[in-house]
């Protein structure tokens, strides 16, 4: 047929695009992957500093501290005391490391965009196909550039876990915002409230539900990145999961994928509001 006769040259067009990039920005992309690898690091070996019976305790006090139920603070305690019983304490340690800053820079770039897109609908209207995008593209397609770019090491994927999960804390935060009632909006001005104030006492408070369940998200995506991370050099869960997949080692996959379900399900059951939770939930 005429119409593939002579194709689009685009995925060439894309490769002659980061041959550029590699060539005459490698100084700064070098930069860049010795930053990140220092700080992840840093929050591994913070982790790793703690005996592993005090952290566990200090996790424990947390998640009661926040949720206020015994049951959750039991399952963390017990969840964090197998892992250690199974010999995966370090490698969940790097996995919390990864999800815990890759979060952090999901949130500090998402939800002030969030904001940013829910007052000015044209930004919005650009900003949803790159966030289609960004959420429909496979994530080892994501691989290959950040690969090409920064070399094997934990700092592809960690960049190919924010581009995935960045588009969660950014819908929900301009979602939650859309969702303020005119009324409440409309008091707010008439009291004298400036743009500022509106935001700061009238929009954020009345959306944070919204904005809780964005980070929620952020943290599971994040979380189930671990492994495809794994196959460019990067530490934590993955890396038993990969070995375990290579050499059909059912023992080796299957603790090692239990250790990455407990801390989904004790990261979910944390960071979830705590009106959401019903009495008799874990």
């Amino acid at each position: 047929m005429w119409i593939t006769q002579d194709k689009i040259p685009l995925g060439e067009h894309i490769a002659q695009f980061v041959d550029w990039l590699t060539q005459h920005g490698a100084g700064v992309f070098d930069s860049i992957s010795l930053a990140l690898s220092g700080v992840i690091t840093v929050f591994t070996q913070a982790l790793l500093w703690f005996n592993p019976v005090a952290l566990i305790a200090l996790f424990a006090l947390l998640a009661y501290y926040i949720q206020r139920k015994v049951s959750l603070t039991l399952f963390v305690a017990c969840s964090f005391l197998l892992i250690l019983n199974l010999g995966y304490w370090q490698e969940t340690m790097e996995t919390l490391a990864q999800v815990t800053f890759a979060t952090l820079v999901c949130v500090i770039i998402g939800v002030p965009l969030g904001i940013v897109a829910a007052h000015r609908p044209w930004f919005y209207a650009a900003l949803r196909p790159i966030l289609d995008l960004m959420q429909t593209v496979p994530t080892f397609v994501y691989l290959i550039p950040t690969l090409t770019l920064f070399g094997l090491g934990v700092v592809p994927g960690l960049i190919s876990t924010v581009v995935f999960a960045i588009a969660a804390p950014i819908r929900l935060t301009y979602l939650g915002i859309c969702d303020v009632p005119e009324e409440l909006m409309d008091a707010g001005k008439a009291f004298g409230c400036s743009h500022r104030q509106l935001l700061a006492r009238i929009e954020l408070p009345h959306a944070m539900p919204s904005i809780a369940a964005g980070i929620t998200q952020c943290i599971m995506l994040s979380l189930s990145m671990v492994v495809i991370a794994a196959l460019v050099g990067a530490d934590g869960l993955g890396k038993p999961v990969v070995n375990a997949l290579n050499t059909a080692d059912i023992a080796l996959g299957f603790e090692a994928g239990l250790a990455i379900v407990l801390l989904a399900i004790m990261l979910d059951r944390i960071c979830k509001q705590r009106e959401n939770m019903k009495g008799g939930d874990v």
